[in-house]
């Protein structure tokens, strides 16, 4: 798939960003990356929403294989193949892709360990800021 294709393919859904990425093309709209177009297919994101769509369609998720296994990543399912003909049930796909994604990102929150780290970051950089700034004294000089 090249990029004109992904920009016809996606019309009826709207403007897409279409960048490089892995063996292919990530798809975004609106700053949120919510389809992979890859060597293996195209996939879009899903969640405990839409994948019993994906599901009932008999699609299955984005897979990659390592030297020691095979990876599953639940979070992208291939796009059923139908949908290559019908523009405007593609687009209703890719608006639920595009809110699943939306929803990823604000479940996404910074681990605890994290929170803290920043927390005492801050509380250091306020009390040098109000840490009264000493004066240099001249240096002493050698006696001869």
């Amino acid at each position: 798939m090249d990029r004109e294709f992904l920009i016809d393919l996606f019309a009826d859904f709207g403007p897409v960003t279409i960048r490089k990425m892995f063996s292919g093309y990530g798809i975004s709209a609106d700053g949120t990356n919510f389809a992979l177009a890859l060597r293996a297919g195209l996939f879009l994101r899903a969640d405990k929403v839409t994948i019993p769509d994906f599901e009932a369609e008999g699609s299955r998720p984005f897979q990659y294989s390592t030297r020691a296994k095979t990876v599953t990543v639940n979070s992208y399912w291939e796009l059923p193949a139908r949908l290559f003909d019908d523009s405007g049930e593609l687009a209703q796909w890719a608006r639920a892709a595009l809110a699943a994604a939306q929803r990823a990102k604000v479940r996404k929150r910074p681990k605890g360990k994290t929170v803290k780290k920043a927390m005492k970051k801050a509380a250091s950089k306020k009390a040098a800021a109000n840490k009264p700034v000493a004066k240099k004294r001249p240096a002493k000089r050698a006696v001869r």
